[in-house]
């Protein structure tokens, strides 16, 4: 039997065409889940009106039945088999229906709160099942399209290269259009523009790739049970480490992205226009952190990159504790003091923004050696965990967040006085407690085994 082909040894044109065509596909996804954390709880209470636990709720069952799906996913896409490999198949077969799904997600349903509520919920449901379709498959490909280290993480960095890209297309497009956050018909327009996207990048990336993830390492055979796979996976030591990190950077992420919107307006008194526009600055800077940790990791290792980037990023959660409001009597840039306070908002929020990137490349460029430590490498499976339980920790930190928000007074109407302790709870969500579980993450990681890996296939860093 041949061996499978190598993605390493691809020069000049090939090579460029896998990395930017890898690239694209997390780009489509990447804008849906950018616009789906910064936009949809304020979508649910401003403009669908739902009160701030209900759409808690939504936003929790949704992951719960998106964490479901993805070890079943991931075992198919393992089992699958056709002459372009396992992987491709789920990409093209999924990509019109998950682009049609996602703009539906930003239709607003007639009929009272509790109808809305479970229209809300089905199509959510149906949304997170096609992004696992497309989304698993393609990042399982990481692992087998080389074994070599460093492509792996250019790989990586490719992949959210591309989805922090396109989550600031989708912070623009949202700036652009969502100017009133109370009206839905700007968010249907939103929605209609971002699934075509997703379907144009999906099999943009599916045509680039093809010639190299259908000769790449395939799964091998896996017998026995369910429960043998599980055990399998839950005894991969280095596997439970990266899954501990993805689970705690990822909710602090994902806190720090549902508050957002409410933290500019509501705490910081940046008025709504300008509110949109302020993301930007954090997705740039997201993506300089990515080029950055991936230097960083190429010379001095990948948890030398973690280390830094997390104390980047828990330095601006506290600097977010102790900013002071603007002044909103005026313009942003109406008085001295008001323009030193934007100045101020916005470091904290690049210094948050450089830090965050790690939660997109580190887990997923350490992945591959845990499914190494695999004699079987089944990529689908640990990315499928991987993926699966963080949408359970992810869906009880939303859920946490909407009911915090609610028992704290807070209430989604434009010009409405908020309680000092919706004040305070929006600011601990931008601060202590996405800083607890960084540091936290830190602590998961503090023995693994990452000496000289990024020296591997790199003889000329030595």
């Amino acid at each position: 039997m041949a061996a499978p082909f190598d993605a390493a040894v691809l020069r000049g044109a090939a090579r460029l065409r896998l990395l930017v065509a890898y690239g694209l596909g997390d780009a489509g996804t990447g804008m849906a889940a950018s616009l789906i954390g910064f936009y949809l709880f304020i979508f649910y209470t401003a403009a669908a009106g739902l009160p701030a636990w209900m759409a808690g709720l939504v936003l929790m069952l949704a992951r719960l039945w998106d964490a479901v799906n993805d070890p079943i996913v991931g075992w198919l896409s393992d089992k699958s088999s056709s002459r372009w490999g396992p992987r491709l198949p789920w990409l093209v077969g999924s990509a019109l229906p998950l682009g049609i799904a996602m703009a539906l997600m930003w239709w607003l349903p007639p009929g009272s709160e509790w109808v809305r509520f479970w229209v809300f919920v089905a199509i959510s449901v149906l949304a997170n099942s096609l992004y696992t379709c497309v989304n698993l498959p393609y990042a399982a490909l990481a692992a087998e399209l080389t074994s070599d280290v460093s492509l792996r993480t250019r790989l990586n960095m490719a992949r959210f290269t591309g989805s922090i890209t396109a989550g600031l297309v989708g912070i623009v497009l949202g700036a652009v259009l969502l100017r009133d956050h109370q009206n839905p018909a700007n968010y249907w327009q939103m929605g209609v523009i971002s699934g075509l996207i997703i379907l144009v990048c999906t099999l943009l990336c599916a045509w680039g790739i093809a010639p190299s993830a259908s000769r790449c390492q395939q799964p091998e055979a896996q017998s026995g049970t369910t429960r043998r796979l599980i055990k399998r996976v839950r005894s991969n030591s280095r596997f439970v480490k990266v899954l501990g990190l993805y689970l705690l950077l990822w909710c602090a992420l994902q806190i720090m992205q549902t508050a957002a919107l409410i933290f500019l307006p509501v705490v910081m008194h940046v008025p709504e226009g300008w509110s949109n526009w302020i993301l930007l600055p954090f997705q740039i800077s997201t993506l300089v952190g990515l080029q950055l940790w991936t230097s960083v990791s190429h010379r001095r290792g990948r948890i030398t990159a973690l280390h830094w980037g997390s104390g980047l990023w828990v330095g601006g959660c506290f600097a977010a504790m102790l900013l002071v409001p603007l002044d909103e009597a005026i313009s942003p840039l109406g008085s001295v003091g008001n323009g030193l306070r934007l100045a101020l908002l916005l470091g904290a929020i690049l210094l948050v923004g450089l830090g965050a990137s790690t939660a997109y490349l580190i887990p997923w460029a350490l992945l591959p050696d845990a499914i190494d430590a695999d004699p079987e490498k089944p990529a689908g499976q640990y990315s499928a965990w991987m993926v699966f339980t963080q949408k359970i920790c992810i869906s009880f930190a939303l859920f946490f967040f909407g009911n915090l928000m609610s028992l704290s007074g807070y209430v989604a109407s434009r010009g409405m006085l908020q309680p000092d302790s919706a004040l305070v709870a929006i600011r601990l969500c931008m601060g202590i407690i996405p800083a607890v579980l960084v540091v936290l993450g830190l602590v998961v990681m503090r023995r693994w085994p990452d000496r000289g890996r990024h020296l591997q296939h790199n003889p000329s860093a030595s």
